[in-house]
C-alpha cells in the first residue's frame, strides 16, 4: 500500500501513526516492564495504601507511583511523566519547541470525571463507611479541573493549538486517540499528543463505586481479584495511572525517521441511550462503535485478528461485550483472541483505553497477545476466546480496542500493528 493511504482499504488520506508511546501503570512506568509484567500475566493489584480505608467494602487497588511532582494532583502527575516519556520514545525534546510548527500540533486529552460540592461529599461518604476524619481532611486527594491539566501539558510541552479535553468516563482516552486520529486524517494537525489520565483512588472515588456495588471485595487475595469473564467475578478493581501517545502524520514521521509502533486506521464511538450505568442489555450500543471503527478503516470483520476487550469484570459488562464481539464476528468469533488488561492493572477509567491500547501494541509488536489472568471459572454466558492464564504467540495485524462507558458511551479503535505498518 502506497504511503498517504490507511492502513484500512479507504482511499487516499493522511495516515495516523503512532511514534511514541509512555506509560504511567500499576506495573510500572517502562515500556518494557510493563509489556514484560502483561506477558508474564502479573498483577498489579495490592492492598490500597493511599489513605485508611479498613471501614470500605473494597480495599485493594492497581496503584501507580509518579516519578514526578510539583502537583498534589495525581492526575497531572501520571500525565506529565507518561507525555515527557511518549515524546522522547518518538525521538523528540520535550524541552523543544521548534521541530514542528505550533500551529500543527495539538493535545487530544481524556481525564477524570470531576467533584463538586467536597464537603457533602466527603461528609456523606465518611459517614457511609466511617471513614477517619484524617483521611477526609488531606488536600492531596481534592480533584481539580479538568483544564488545568490540559493547560499544563499544553504550556510544558509547547502545544498552543485549542485543546479537546474528553470526560467521558471509560471511554475517554479511547476518543481522545480517536479525535487525534481524525484531526491527522483531516490534515487539521501534524502532531498529536494523545491519551488518557486518570485517580479516583481517594475516599470519595473509592466509597462512591464501593455504594454502587461495581467494585470486587475480594481483599484477602488482591491478585486474584480481577477476574473478567470468570463465573466467581464479583465487580471491577479500581487503578490509576496514564499512558500517551505521539501520533503524527505518516508522511512527516517519515521525513523525520521516527520510529513508527503501529497506525490508527479506524475508530468509532456511540451512544447507548438506555441507562445511567448499565450498557444496552443486546450490546446495540457497543455493537455500532464496533461496526463505525471497521467503516471508518475500511475493513471487514474478517480483518479483525484480536480484540482488546474493555474487560471490566462486572457481571453487566462483561456478558454484553461477549454478545456485541459475537454479533460482530459471526461464524469468526471464536477463533478471533480476546483478552482484557484490566485483569492484571485494573480499571484506570479514564486512562484505561489509552494504556491498554499501548499494552496491545507492545504485546503484539513483540509477536504475543497477553493473557486475561484469573479466568478458572469461565461464565457460560461469556464463550470466546480469552487467552487464559498465559500468553500466546500470535500474528497480528489489525487490532480491535473496545471502551465501553457508564451511561453507555462507547468507543472503539482499529489499529494495525506489526512489520507491515511501516512496510505499507
Amino acid at each position: 500500500m502506497a504511503p498517504g493511504r490507511t492502513g484500512g482499504r479507504g482511499g487516499s488520506v493522511n495516515r495516523a501513526v503512532i511514534t511514541g508511546m509512555g506509560v504511567v501503570t500499576p506495573l510500572g512506568n517502562d515500556l518494557v516492564a510493563f509489556r514484560d509484567g502483561l506477558l508474564a500475566g502479573k498483577s498489579g493489584i495490592r492492598p490500597l495504601s493511599l489513605f485508611p480505608a479498613a471501614t470500605l467494602p473494597s480495599r485493594i487497588a492497581g496503584e501507580s507511583r509518579p516519578s514526578f511532582g510539583g502537583f498534589k494532583d495525581r492526575k497531572i502527575l501520571f500525565a506529565l511523566e507518561a507525555a515527557h516519556s511518549a515524546l522522547v520514545n518518538a525521538g523528540l525534546d520535550p524541552d523543544g519547541r521548534g521541530q514542528l510548527p505550533e500551529t500543527r500540533r495539538a493535545l487530544s486529552l481524556g481525564i477524570g470525571l470531576e467533584l463538586f460540592d467536597l464537603d457533602d461529599l466527603i461528609r456523606l461518604n465518611q459517614n457511609a463507611y466511617d471513614i477517619p476524619p484524617e483521611a477526609c481532611g488531606q488536600a492531596d486527594f481534592l480533584q481539580t479541573p479538568a483544564d488545568w491539566c490540559a493547560e499544563t501539558l499544553g504550556i510544558r510541552f509547547g502545544l498552543p493549538s485549542p485543546h479537546a479535553i474528553h470526560i467521558s468516563a471509560c471511554a475517554a482516552g479511547t476518543d481522545a486517540i480517536g479525535h487525534a486520529f481524525r484531526l491527522i486524517r483531516r490534515g487539521e494537525a501534524s502532531l498529536v499528543l494523545a491519551g488518557g489520565t486518570d485517580s479516583m483512588l481517594n475516599p470519595m472515588g473509592l466509597a462512591g463505586f464501593c455504594r454502587l456495588g461495581a467494585l470486587s471485595t475480594r481483599n484477602h487475595e488482591p491478585e486474584r481479584a480481577s477476574r473478567p469473564f470468570d463465573l466467581e467475578r464479583d465487580g471491577f478493581v479500581l487503578g490509576e495511572g496514564a499512558g500517551m501517545l505521539v501520533i503524527e502524520n505518516f508522511e512527516d514521521a517519515k521525513r523525520r525517521k521516527a520510529p513508527i509502533y503501529a497506525e490508527v486506521v479506524g475508530y468509532g464511538n456511540s451512544f447507548d441511550a438506555f441507562s445511567v450505568s448499565d450498557p444496552h442489555p443486546e450490546g446495540r450500543g457497543a455493537l455500532l462503535a464496533m461496526e463505525r471503527a471497521l467503516n471508518s478503516a475500511g475493513l471487514s470483520p474478517a480483518d479483525i485478528s484480536y480484540v482488546n476487550a474493555h474487560g471490566t469484570a462486572t457481571c453487566k459488562n462483561d456478558p454484553v461485550e461477549t454478545m456485541a464481539i459475537r454479533r460482530l464476528l459471526g461464524d469468526k468469533a471464536r477463533q478471533v483472541p480476546v483478552s482484557a488488561t484490566k485483569s492484571m492493572i485494573g480499571h484506570l477509567i479514564s486512562a484505561a483505553g489509552t494504556v491498554e491500547t499501548i499494552a496491545a501494541v507492545l504485546c503484539c509488536n513483540s509477536g504475543y497477545v497477553h493473557p486475561t489472568i484469573n479466568l478458572e471459572n469461565p461464565d457460560p454466558a461469556c464463550d470466546l476466546d480469552y487467552v487464559p492464564g498465559s500468553a500466546r504467540p500470535c500474528e497480528v495485524e489489525y487490532v480491535l480496542k473496545n471502551s465501553f462507558a457508564f451511561g453507555g458511551q462507547n468507543a472503539v479503535l482499529v489499529v494495525r500493528v506489526g512489520s507491515g505498518v511501516t512496510h505499507a
